[in-house]
């Protein structure tokens, strides 16, 4: 296939961080959310992707190998035009992150692409379901799927493809005898299944082709990652811990991560950041030096900042500890609240009530921290009153807000199953068909009177139209177009910017 130099051109201005004057090694391929070739997307922001980052920056950093990020969902690209610019890019290697609700966009996209062209694999959906991966006739060229964090392994991978029998955690299909091989290794499994976190090269942010971004405050914020794993075992989550049993939880060191904030500040000149991590603030024993070299370098008086936070964690937390968070640059934290209901909370196992998370967010609010909160509904066994629950619990942490300096949003989603987690588990043992269970497709609300406009930049609901509770779907999207509105209207009447 002959291209011209403008096609050449725009392939190369889609993928980011390689150098178009060698030959690629790698191109790892963030799937789009949806066939944006088919409906466009109307919001212009997604949440970057941090994991292939740090693994491109290990791959150039350790091993100089040519590597790249094509970022589908960040340029809302269709699927035909993703394997274009792949097949045109020519790499040795294509690497994909998998999670459940994309992963259909992502074997739509490995089936088309040049034999030529090896294949690997890791993310969620890889470690919950490698079999049926390995089996999916659309992966035919899979040639390593990565179990768990990939960074020294992918680089491993990259210098040798034979390599793949010494590196746990590596599985592969043998062409000839059609069976599923596990790589082994007697060395140090630490190194290669959970490396040293402080010893990873900070990322190279030109693998991120919206982050560092100016945002709608003006500011240039980064997005930022401080410790890896979740001790929780919320019953829905993909990081419970029970579905990743070899992953250590490991939280960055202090001075490091102050370290990353100025080399982003002094290089791009960010001054808000985002923690990402699956829990940032998630035990005392953590936040407790962080906060102390936070206040040792004046973190507060340069930068401001977001987290995830645990609601029975910050309910532990004094008034002097959530003075010293404001002091320090805290402006915001994202709280899985998920219902109002505390059957369902028990359920969930959350560790919370409604009466704890009215609580804590009252005594955020007041402090001036905002806070973002996560809900469910529609989770296997709520009935109408529990969704009735959560309904009047959002209400009031609204009206606490209105009577508060910080600011409360809520960010309301439809049930969907994740495979590996407690709860599917629990609904395969049940009887449902995991067929049926990954199902998935995006919700669309303009009937209720939502559209996506309305939705958060880094938020998207998925479903997989079924019924979990007693509930009826359309009542249930009916409720969540209308929570999802009123949101959207007290941030355009200026209550939440």
């Amino acid at each position: 296939m002959t291209l011209t130099a403008t096609e050449e051109h725009a392939t190369t201005d889609l993928i980011a961080g390689a150098d178009p004057n060698r030959a690629l090694d790698a191109l790892f391929v963030n799937a789009p959310l949806r066939d944006y070739g088919l409906r466009p997307r109307t919001n212009d922001y997604t949440l970057p992707v941090l994991g292939m980052a740090y693994i491109a920056t290990y791959a150039q950093h350790v091993g100089g190998f040519n590597v790249g990020v094509l970022d589908a969902e960040a340029h809302g690209l269709g699927i035909e035009e993703t394997i274009r610019v792949v097949n045109t890019a020519r790499p040795r290697w294509t690497g994909m992150n998998l999670l459940a609700p994309t992963y259909e966009m992502s074997a739509r996209i490995a089936a088309a692409l040049d034999p030529g062209i090896a294949l690997m694999v890791g993310g969620h959906h890889a470690r919950a379901m490698p079999t049926r991966i390995l089996d999916d006739p659309r992966m035919a060229n899979l040639r390593a799927l990565v179990i768990g964090e990939g960074e020294t392994r992918v680089a491993a991978l990259l210098d040798d493809e034979h390599r793949r029998t010494e590196l746990p955690g590596v599985m592969w299909r043998d062409r000839l005898l059609g069976t599923h091989a596990v790589g082994m290794t007697r060395g140090n499994k630490a190194h290669w299944l959970g490396p040293d976190i402080d010893a990873l090269p900070l990322v190279n942010r030109v693998f991120l082709p919206q982050d560092p971004y100016v945002a709608d405050d003006g500011r240039t914020e980064a997005n930022i990652v401080g410790s890896r794993g979740c001790p929780y075992d919320c019953t829905f989550c993909g990081a419970a811990v029970s579905a990743n049993p070899d992953v250590k939880i490991r939280p960055r060191s202090p001075e490091g991560i102050v370290a990353e904030l100025d080399h982003l500040h002094d290089s791009h000149g960010v001054t808000a950041f985002r923690f990402v991590d699956d829990l940032f603030l998630g035990a005392k024993r953590v936040i407790a030096p962080q906060m102390e070299a936070f206040t040792r370098h004046g973190i507060g008086d340069r930068y401001v900042w977001d987290a995830t936070g645990r609601i029975n964690v910050i309910d532990r937390l004094d008034d002097d500890m959530l003075d010293t968070l404001k002091a320090n640059g805290l402006r915001e934290v994202a709280l899985g609240i998920e219902s109002g209901s505390d059957r369902v909370l028990a359920v969930m196992d959350k560790r919370i009530t409604a009466e704890m998370t009215e609580d804590v967010t009252e005594r955020l609010l007041k402090k001036g921290i905002g806070v973002k909160g996560y809900f469910i509904l529609g989770y296997p066994g709520e009935e109408q009153e529990d969704l009735d629950a959560t309904v009047l619990h959002i209400h009031n942490l609204w009206k606490i807000a209105d009577h508060s300096p910080g600011r409360f949003r809520a960010s309301v989603f439809e049930f969907r199953p994740y495979p590996g987690t407690p709860v599917w588990q629990e609904l395969t043992t049940a009887g449902h068909d995991p067929d049926k269970l990954l199902a998935y497709s995006d919700v669309d609300l303009t009937a209720d009177g939502a559209d996506e406009s309305m939705r958060a930049r880094d938020e998207f609901n998925f479903s997989v139209n079924f019924q979990f509770g007693t509930v009826p779907l359309p009542r249930l999207r009916a409720t969540l177009a209308t929570l999802t509105r009123e949101q959207h209207d007290r941030n355009q009447r200026g209550i939440v910017v």
